[in-house]
C-alpha cells in the first residue's frame, strides 16, 4: 500500500470548508472501502488518514486556491521562472517590470482567496492575507515551493528570503505524493524535493532522462536530489558573474524598495485625508445635533403653547355663545316689551 491511496482521501479533505476538516478525517478514516486491500493494509491506511493534520488557516486558503483557481498558482510559477531567467541574463529593466507584475498578481490572488474562503464561510483576517501572500511570494521564489503550493495539501504558510531556498519541510500533508508539474520545472523539483524527504519509489521510475543524466556516474545509484546537493556544498568565493547578479538584485530590490516607499505616500496622504474628512464630518454632525436638541426644545414648547391655546380658544368660545345667548334673551324682551301697550 503506496501513496497513492493516502492521496486520493486526502485531496477531498484538503478541499473541504476550514471547519470541516476534522470530522471528515474522522468519517475518512472509519469508512475505508477501497478495493484491492488487505485488512492490515486498511488498518494502516486508517491510521495514516487519522494522522492527517489539520492545516493552518492560511494554507487552507491557498489549498482551496489550488482548487477552485489553480491558473492563479500556475501564472505565478511561470512568473517566477520568467523572473529567474531575467536575473540570470542580468536583466534589471526586465526584472523591475516583472517584480511590479507580481506585486499586482500577488495583490489579485490574496483577494481571491479571501473570497473564496468567504464563501466557505471562513473569514481571512489581514494577518492571515499577509501569510498567503508570502506564501504565494515564496511560490514564485522557488521551484519547490511553487509545487507545493500547487499540490492543494499544504499545511503552513511558507517564506522566502530571495537567497536561501524555502524550507519546505512538514509543509506538504503527503510529501511522497506526485504533485503537479511546475511551469519550466520537472515534477521531481516540487514536493517530492521536499527537505528531508525522497520520492516515493514507484515515482522514480517516472523521471526525465536529463534528471537522470545529472545524478551519480554509478551504475544503479540514485539520483541526487538538486537541493539537497545545492546545501551540502560548501560556500566558495562569488564569481564576478555571481556579483553581478547580485548587483542585480540588489538594483531590483532597491526599485522595489522604492515604489513601496511611494505606496506608503500615497496611503498616507489617503489616511490624512480621511482622518481630515471625519474630522470635519465630525464637527458637522456635532453642530447638526445641537441644532436638532434647540429644534426639538422649541417644538415641545410649541406644542405647549398650542396646547394652551387651543384651552383658551375654547374657553373663548363657550363665553362668547354664552353672551350670544344673552343677546337674544335680550333683543326677545325688548320686543315684547315694544308690542306691550302702556296702561
Amino acid at each position: 500500500m503506496g501513496t497513492r491511496e493516502l492521496e486520493g482521501i486526502a485531496g477531498p479533505l484538503y478541499a473541504l470548508p476550514y471547519g470541516e476538516f476534522v470530522a471528515a478525517r474522522t468519517a475518512a478514516a472509519k469508512d475505508l472501502s477501497t478495493v484491492g486491500l488487505t485488512a492490515a493494509e486498511q488498518r494502516a491506511l486508517a491510521a495514516d488518514v487519522r494522522a492527517l493534520p489539520k492545516p493552518s488557516v492560511a494554507a487552507w486558503a491557498v489549498n482551496i486556491l489550488a482548487v477552485h483557481n489553480p491558473e492563479i498558482l500556475r501564472e505565478l510559477a511561470g512568473l517566477g521562472t520568467s523572473m529567474q531567467a531575467a536575473q540570470d541574463a542580468l536583466d534589471a529593466a526586465d526584472l523591475r517590470r516583472l517584480a511590479q507584475e507580481r506585486r499586482q498578481r500577488l495583490a489579485g490572488a490574496v483577494k481571491t482567496a479571501q473570497a473564496l474562503a468567504a464563501e466557505q464561510g471562513r473569514a481571512i483576517s489581514a494577518a492571515v492575507a499577509t501569510e498567503v501572500e508570502q506564501t504565494l511570494r515564496a511560490a514564485t521564489a522557488d521551484p519547490g515551493a511553487a509545487a507545493a503550493v500547487q499540490s492543494g495539501w499544504l499545511l503552513r504558510a511558507l517564506s522566502a528570503d530571495g537567497v536561501d531556498v524555502v524550507d519546505l519541510a512538514g509543509a506538504v500533508a503527503v510529501p511522497g505524493s506526485h504533485a503537479p508539474t511546475v511551469a519550466g520545472t520537472a515534477t521531481v523539483r516540487g514536493t517530492a524535493a521536499v527537505r528531508g524527504t525522497e520520492p516515493a519509489a514507484g515515482a522514480r521510475g517516472t523521471e526525465p532522462a536529463s534528471r537522470t543524466a545529472r545524478g551519480s556516474t554509478s551504475a544503479g545509484k540514485p539520483p541526487e536530489q538538486p537541493r539537497l546537493r545545492a546545501v551540502g556544498k560548501a560556500r566558495t568565493a562569488p564569481t564576478p558573474s555571481a556579483v553581478e547578479r547580485a548587483r542585480a538584485g540588489l538594483e531590483a530590490a532597491e526599485e522595489a524598495a522604492a515604489e513601496a516607499d511611494e505606496e506608503a505616500r500615497r496611503a498616507a496622504a489617503e489616511l490624512a485625508e480621511a482622518a481630515a474628512e471625519t474630522t470635519r464630518l465630525t464637527d458637522e454632525a456635532r453642530d447638526l445635533r445641537r441644532r436638532l436638541d434647540a429644534a426639538e426644545t422649541g417644538l415641545k414648547g410649541a406644542r405647549k403653547r398650542a396646547e394652551l391655546a387651543a384651552a383658551l380658544a375654547q374657553q373663548t368660545a363657550r363665553a362668547a355663545d354664552r353672551e350670544r345667548r344673552k343677546e337674544v334673551l335680550a333683543r326677545e324682551r325688548v320686543l315684547r316689551l315694544g308690542n306691550t301697550p302702556e296702561e
